[in-house]
């Protein structure tokens, strides 16, 4: 296929690359100035398909933006940043004013799956969209779990994935700075809670980050504010009360207001760890 990525951040690379290495056309598009090795120059109306990995809601509507009137009739626009389900809906309705197909497809497994396709893809629309996209989610996806044949499904379970996710990160931060009051070294907290009941998989991929004092950003402090956001505003709006969520939220945003939001993710515990004045590794 002949294919348009915007957004080449540390997701975004990786996947285009694995389209690449699949065999497809693609055309990598970042304002960072990123390139992809061994993409192509295509225009938009020669594509099939328009993969949108950016960071959010306002960033996928400028993209869509420019490509409404571009691409051809009965091109696919796979949107993969974490937006509300409405949003979703709302662009949907656009692209199908276009003679386009919409595919709600958020992501999830981190930049190592990305680069070797292996994400897991939360996705809905009409069965065309997924018809037309197939080739796409082939080469990205180890399963593609289908949520639906209209838009908003996929922003639906991503949201729910990613009140758990940014719960549990927070909760693995605040475990292992608790322990460490204690006298439990993070090195002790990693050998020791993996193999019990009170482990996650986002407390086996983030703690190495706290142990080992690596910042680099896999994922960054800043991607929680705007997710657990979205969260808590579609709580607000169905009536539901979630004080888990609203916690982590909060910490996340002081450690974004701290000057960490570039950091990786696991940088929260930088902010329970100067509550309880201790240093962290």
């Amino acid at each position: 296929m002949r294919i348009g990525f915007w957004g080449l951040g540390s997701m975004g690379l990786g996947m285009a690359r694995s389209l690449v290495g699949a065999g497809h056309s693609v055309a990598g598009h970042d304002p960072s100035g990123v390139e992809l090795d061994g993409g192509e120059t295509i225009a938009p109306g020669d594509l099939d398909a328009a993969v949108i990995c950016v960071l959010n809601a306002a960033q996928t509507e400028s993209v869509l933006d420019g490509l409404l009137g571009a691409l051809p009739e009965g091109a696919v626009v796979i949107a993969c940043a974490t937006v509300p389900p409405d949003f979703a809906r709302a662009q949907a309705a656009r692209c199908e004013a276009a003679g386009l197909h919409y595919l709600d497809a958020p992501i999830s497994g981190g930049a190592a799956k990305a680069a070797t396709g292996q994400l897991s893809i939360m996705a809905s629309g009409a069965p065309a969209a997924f018809e037309t996209a197939a080739p796409v989610l082939d080469a990205l996806a180890e399963t593609v779990f289908r949520l639906g044949d209209a838009a908003g499904g996929g922003s639906a379970m991503k949201a729910v994935n990613q009140m758990l996710a940014g719960t549990h990160i927070a909760a693995m931060a605040e475990a292992m700075v608790f322990g460490m009051t204690q006298g439990v070294t993070p090195e002790t907290f990693m050998d020791v809670i993996p193999q019990c009941a009170g482990t996650s998989w986002m407390l086996e991929n983030r703690g190495p980050h706290i142990r080992d004092a690596d910042y680099a950003p896999r994922s960054a402090v800043d991607i929680w504010p705007k997710d657990l956001g979205i969260v808590a505003a579609i709580a607000e709006g169905a009536g539901i009360e979630m004080p888990l969520t609203q916690a982590a939220l909060a910490r996340f945003r002081e450690a974004s207001e701290a000057g960490w939001g570039g950091e990786d993710d696991a940088a929260v515990a930088r902010v329970y760890a100067a509550q309880a004045g201790i240093d962290l590794p």
